[in-house]
């Protein structure tokens, strides 16, 4: 069954799949090949809650926390960050490249709210990532059953593109295809079907939102800051802080197990909460009563 998610709660297959269970399975011998890494047989044969029954990971909205984001006409809204005051901010990632093991145990043991938007190229290691991001070790490795381990973390799996274009300088039908064709993919490979979209470089017009609405997507995101190598903050503002309600963007580059703990540390260092990107847009797009 494919379902949607926005407005209404979102539901993930049950089962993870023969390709998942094969990946969780290489996933695991690539962790006990590492340095340092160690498992308990007796621990790995307990079972484990699922992500669906423990509930949406992250901070959830308090009652009238959240300010409105109006509509914008007919078509989907473009949102760089959320309208709270509360010390919130909500994790993103993009493409799908490095499909580290180490990301997803992260994401899965200490329910780390994050928001994947996955581009077709990247996950299926269709050529070959920026290597401004370096050297990786996991480029490609699982494609699409990697996805789904992310999905059965309780990581919503939303539209990226197929090719990663700059949108404007192709026309509607072209945009089209690439939105479309990715929510399609989504949901077959990954059994929900997108309702957010990520501009590839944050690149779109007139054109884009249309192409957005005509395939199901209900807001475009962008981001207030981009996290580095080393899991350093690249900040959109000039006083380099974080702010209430911003959106970060990550990218699947190499060393992102290491990266992503140092950012997840430093951000609660800094006494931020790690908000559920869901809830809190729900609450933003809420309708005027």
């Amino acid at each position: 069954m494919v379902t949607g998610r926005f407005g209404g709660t979102r539901l993930a297959r049950a089962g993870a799949g023969v390709t998942a269970a094969a990946l969780l399975a290489a996933c695991a011998t690539e962790q006990a090949k590492e340095p340092g890494s160690a498992s308990s047989p007796a621990a790995s044969q307990r079972p484990q809650p699922s992500a669906q029954e423990l509930g949406p990971p992250g901070a959830t909205p308090r009652a009238g926390e959240v300010g409105r984001i109006p509509p914008s006409g007919s078509l989907p809204p473009v949102i760089s960050s959320i309208p709270t005051q509360r010390k919130v901010v909500f994790l993103t990632i993009d493409d799908g490249w490095e499909q580290d093991p180490g990301f997803v145990r992260q994401v899965r043991e200490q329910r780390i709210p994050i928001t994947a938007f996955v581009m077709r190229d990247a996950v299926e290691a269709l050529g070959a990532p920026d290597p401004a991001g370096g050297q990786g070790r996991f480029v490609g490795r699982g494609k699409w059953g990697y996805v789904r381990l992310l999905r059965d973390a309780g990581v919503p799996i939303e539209n990226h593109t197929l090719t990663h274009p700059n949108l404007r300088t192709l026309g509607y039908e072209a945009q089209k295809a690439e939105l479309c064709g990715t929510s399609r993919l989504i949901a077959k490979q990954v059994g929900v079907r997108p309702t957010l979209f990520r501009p590839p470089f944050g690149n779109y017009n007139a054109d884009t939102r249309r192409a957005a609405k005509a395939c199901g997507l209900h807001a475009l995101l962008l981001w207030t800051a981009t996290v580095q190598p080393g899991g350093k903050i690249a900040y959109q503002v000039p006083d380099k802080k974080l702010r209430p309600g911003d959106i970060l963007l990550l990218h699947f580059r190499p060393n992102l197990e290491r990266d992503f703990r140092i950012l997840v540390d430093k951000i609660k260092r800094r006494g931020y909460e790690l908000g559920n990107l869901d809830a809190y847009l729900k609450a933003a797009l809420r309708r005027a009563k």
